[in-house]
């Protein structure tokens, strides 16, 4: 701990907080809008009409602007693996590096294979080869994600692995049980699902929009009318699956669930407060209210936590000072044994190195007992097992309420557009204008909630950020900050333009 530099810490936190938010803003709008334009293609070859054929390669056209400039940023992301995090990566890589090469291997090469075809070859092929073609677009694009998405739900909930006290590093023990553990799975649909739902929320922002200019009527109508059903279909998705997440969280990061519910005195029968203002001279461990305003849903935590209303749900003081009633530890024991891991493993270093076999068993002995604590060894007081709790709770809230907000909104579209009456709705189409804007606000807030939530690890449980980090001096880290800061707006600012411009245009030009 004396060595490390924890501004390197911060720094390298803050370049992959800023990455990751900007990648993004991307990603979740290719997930949805692949799948979306597959759908609208799948219309056209059924149907045979061309307007059908004009709306796919207008919103594919949409996507493909969306994908190259996501794709830029995803890349500068994963380097950063090997800058700002070496030491994990050499501590994990075994682990870490198997899903990310398969998503570089399979789901790029799907994507890349037919991405080509799905733009130029439409009168190059047959009208079946370009769908399929289309479809394994948005196949590719989501098995991107898939094990992106198993690589960070390791980190999460680090499962299907070993630490060996040889080498000091985490070890894959089964990949299948990796990549279907139970938060991989939960954390794959949550996401994709979310993604639907904002390229929905962006095809009936766009067509709001062409709706209120009375252009393209017909083209919007149809539009909207796809891209409603679809996102009511994906709301149901996230719903079920946000439930999922956080009776995974009350299994496996306990910690996470009591700050992202601003929970620091454990409760039977706990409520859920839908809305409140926190109240920030609220410290662990004292006596004050966690609020200021707050209105409860009773029983609900204890039915989220664990399917049970009468249930007991523990809160932050309760993990930082231990509950013997319920059979929770102390932080600080923890830390007592993490620091009896780390000094047995320096011990059987140095046995191994002087060939003492005898005293590099018992050495080996005792970092077997204790290993399962050794994250904790590093950490310095009991309470740096807390994340930000303001952080969690409103990220968490901003989410949830926005996840409400949008099946209603799917909902009024569709009535008025099958009513056929949505032309004259000013005020609804208006709405609509702010749709997509909305729903990267929710995407944003889910993903801090995940990321924020995790802290202070790496891997939760077992390595905290400030061992992950890299042994590069601040004043690269700041730099490389500012460039991705600079480089990252200006893509964003021509991702803006050229779409504003091909949305100005619209369906009728090729």
């Amino acid at each position: 701990m004396t060595g490390i530099d924890l501004s390197v810490v911060d720094w390298s936190r803050a370049q992959f907080a800023l990455t990751a938010m900007y990648h993004w803003i991307f990603v979740p709008l290719t997930l949805g809008l692949s799948v979306l334009c597959a759908f609208f293609e799948s219309i056209y070859v059924k149907t045979g009409k061309e307007e059908w054929k004009k709306i796919a390669k207008f919103w594919m056209t949409l996507f493909g602007i969306n994908f190259a400039i996501g794709l830029a940023t995803g890349i500068i992301l994963e380097f950063e693996f090997g800058t700002n995090w070496s030491n994990y990566s050499w501590m994990v890589g075994d682990l870490f590096g198997a899903p990310l090469a398969i998503e570089g291997l399979l789901a790029f090469f799907l994507e890349s294979t037919f991405f080509a075809v799905m733009f130029f070859g439409w009168n190059r092929v047959s009208k079946k080869f370009h769908l399929m073609s289309t479809w394994m677009v948005a196949l590719g694009s989501n098995l991107s994600a898939l094990w992106i998405l198993v690589a960070n739900a390791w980190m999460q909930h680090p499962v299907a692995m070993q630490f060996n006290p040889d080498r000091a590093r985490f070890e894959l023990k089964s990949f299948w049980d990796m990549a279907l553990s139970p938060v991989a799975i939960s954390k794959f649909v949550h996401t994709t699902s979310s993604g639907f739902l904002l390229a929905s929320l962006f095809v009936v922002t766009v067509s709001s929009w062409y709706l209120l200019k009375k252009r393209h009527i017909k083209m919007a109508k149809r539009s909207i009318i796809i891209a409603s059903v679809f996102g009511l279909l994906a709301s149901g998705f996230v719903v079920m699956t946000g439930d999922e997440s956080a009776f995974q969280d009350a299994r496996f990061q306990p910690v996470k669930l009591a700050a992202l519910a601003g929970l620091y005195k454990g409760e039977k029968k706990a409520g859920d407060v839908v809305l409140g203002v926190m109240n920030p001279s609220k410290k662990i461990g004292d006596n004050k209210n966690a609020f200021y305003l707050s209105i409860k849903v009773p029983w609900m935590l204890s039915l989220l936590a664990n399917r049970k209303l009468d249930s007991f749900v523990p809160g932050i003081d309760d993990f930082v000072y231990g509950n013997k009633q319920e059979n929770i530890m102390s932080a600080t024991d923890k830390i007592k044994m993490g620091k009896l891991a780390i000094n047995a493993l320096a011990s059987y270093k140095d046995a191994k190195e002087k060939n003492d076999k005898e005293k590099a068993s018992a050495a080996l002995s005792t970092f077997n007992k204790y290993e399962q604590y050794i994250g904790y060894g590093y950490l310095k007081n009991p309470t740096d097992i807390v994340p930000p709790v303001a952080i969690s709770f409103y990220s968490f809230h901003i989410m949830v309420a926005l996840g409400t907000l949008f099946p209603i909104l799917f909902l009024i579209f569709l009535f008025y557009t099958m009513k056929g009456s949505i032309v004259e709705q000013k005020y609804v189409l208006m709405l609509g204008l702010i749709g997509v804007f909305l729903g990267w606000i929710a995407q944003e807030a889910g993903w801090v909630l995940a990321e924020v939530g995790r802290q202070p690890w790496t891997i939760n449980g077992l390595l905290p950020v400030n061992v992950a980090v890299t042994n590069l001096s601040s004043g690269y880290i700041k730099t490389t900050f500012f460039t991705f800061l600079i480089l990252f707006t200006l893509l964003l600012i021509a991702e803006i333009k050229i779409m504003l411009k091909q949305i100005k245009i619209g369906p009728e030009v090729d």
